[in-house]
């Protein structure tokens, strides 16, 4: 790698959450709203079984497996750090919004907190796709970086 450092990045999820997780190709024409409808129905197939309130991670753009990639990556942001992008920041806040609006709750039991966070990562792509990847982390959210 370039420099004398290296960093590592560690997310411990477990399984559950991560099961509830889901890819789906769309196609440009279907654009944003699309998008943002896969994600909010993503969460709400999912309802207690990724154990609530979740930070989600959601990946567009490039290829099938970076779209995939992506979402993992957006989940390790530290949590409620919006993407630099003032764009996908303001598309970050209106997923939120959107899914705490589920009423889903913790643990599924109800309420206005089925999500502590909504992180975005994109990247360029096709003209003729339009992948979007949401991988969802417990309330048990846990990450770190060291740099070596």
């Amino acid at each position: 790698v370039p420099g004398e450092r290296l960093k590592l990045t560690v997310l411990v999820k477990g399984a559950g959450c991560d099961n509830m997780s889901a890819l789906k190709m769309l196609t440009p024409a279907e654009g944003l709203p699309a998008m943002k409808r896969f994600v909010v129905e993503t969460i709400e197939r999912a309802g207690p079984n990724a154990s609530p309130p979740l930070t989600v991670g959601v990946g567009i753009g490039g290829p099938f497996e970076r779209a995939a990639l992506l979402a993992k990556k957006a989940l390790t942001r530290p949590s409620g750090e919006p993407n630099p992008d003032p764009e996908i920041a303001a598309i970050e806040s209106e997923l939120l919004d959107a899914i705490n609006a589920t009423g889903i709750g913790p643990a599924g039991y109800g309420g206005a907190q089925t999500a502590l966070a909504v992180h975005v990562e994109s990247f360029p792509t096709h003209i003729a796709a339009f992948p979007v990847a949401v991988n969802l982390d417990c309330h048990s959210h846990r990450t770190t970086s060291v740099a070596l």
